[in-house]
């Protein structure tokens, strides 16, 4: 009987998330995702040591500062990944310009130089950027030119219906992260179809197809694959290790849950959201305010991390 990853497969575009190339082999996922924590839980490994030896050697070489060799280990990482991987890998912008549009769409185009030069083209390539208006605002500049983003960071309709405005490429809401947000604050479990994380991924999903959006919806952040499969049929849904590889080891069919036949049937509101009426949206949400300052800080803070280990190395 073929495995679940197997049955999900065909539903669903898998996508590993993760910075560790090397376990990517072996679930064969199409695309792949990498931010900030994810590369600084990879880099201390030893197998991956090696390679941010290599970039700061190099980089000291050309007296490059800790930022721009920072910047080339993400773009290292992605060229890897992509070597094992036949779609797109996502390279996370610094979290630190979250609120710089200007900012955001400077380091984006650096980020594709640094994969040209490598050979790599653009069209594999996904720019993540973080779902405040600022970041939205970043990715409109940036589609203009050819340049695809991932908005992630996640957590609310409101940010989803302006990425699909923007003309944004693709978006990653935060299961896990809104499921943790009701646990909390309702002190109580959820599963399948009654997950808060799950039901917005519907909600969002059946707003983009019914109105024929092409951005594509990318489940994120998974706490169990009860959450997985809840969303079968979903454009893309990025999964850890962990739970790729419980996929994988469990047998059984997969139900679609999700399709645009669907979403057509169903009876929307279509929503225009101007920055006003954005920021208010955001702000009348505790949970999308609280987990989106909540992942910028955090990310922000691996990044922060990761840049010591520059200096440390730098150091030695």
């Amino acid at each position: 009987m073929p495995s679940q990853l197997d049955e999900l497969k065909k539903l669903t575009r898998v996508v590993a998330d993760t910075g560790d190339f090397a376990s990517i082999k072996a679930f064969a996922p199409e695309d792949a995702t990498t931010n900030p924590t994810l590369i600084l839980k990879a880099v201390q490994k030893e197998e991956y040591a090696v390679l941010l030896d290599q970039i700061i050697a190099d980089q000291e070489n050309a007296n490059a500062e800790v930022g721009q060799i920072l910047n080339h280990l993400l773009i290292a990482f992605g060229e890897k990944i992509l070597e094992v991987i036949p779609g797109r890998v996502s390279t996370e912008t610094d979290a630190r310009l979250s609120f710089d549009t200007n900012g955001i769409v400077a380091q984006a185009r650096e980020f594709i130089e640094l994969y040209q030069r490598k050979g790599i083209d653009s069209q594999r390539i996904l720019i993540k950027i973080a779902s405040t208006w600022e970041g939205i605002k970043a990715a409109e500049i940036l589609e203009q030119e050819g340049i695809h983003c991932n908005l992630t960071l996640l957590f609310s309709k409101a940010q989803a219906i302006a990425c699909a405005e923007a003309g944004v490429k693709l978006i990653s809401p935060f299961v896990g992260r809104i499921y943790d947000w009701y646990k909390k604050a309702e002190g109580r479990d959820y599963q399948g179809l009654e997950d808060p994380g799950v039901q917005s991924v519907h909600a969002i999903y059946n707003y983009y197809k019914h109105f024929d959006y092409p951005t594509e919806v990318m489940g994120a952040s998974f706490r169990n694959s009860g959450e997985i499969l809840a969303l079968a049929g979903c454009d893309l849904l990025t999964i850890s290790p962990a739970l790729l590889e419980e996929l994988q080891n469990t047998e059984g069919s997969v139900e679609r849950q999700l399709s645009p036949e669907i979403a057509k049937a169903q009876e929307l509101e279509k929503i225009h959201l101007a920055e006003k009426a954005f920021r208010w949206a955001l702000n009348e949400d505790p949970m999308a305010t609280e987990k989106t300052a909540e992942g910028i800080r955090n990310f922000a803070a691996d990044a922060r991390k990761l840049e010591r280990l520059i200096e440390e190395k730098l150091a030695q």
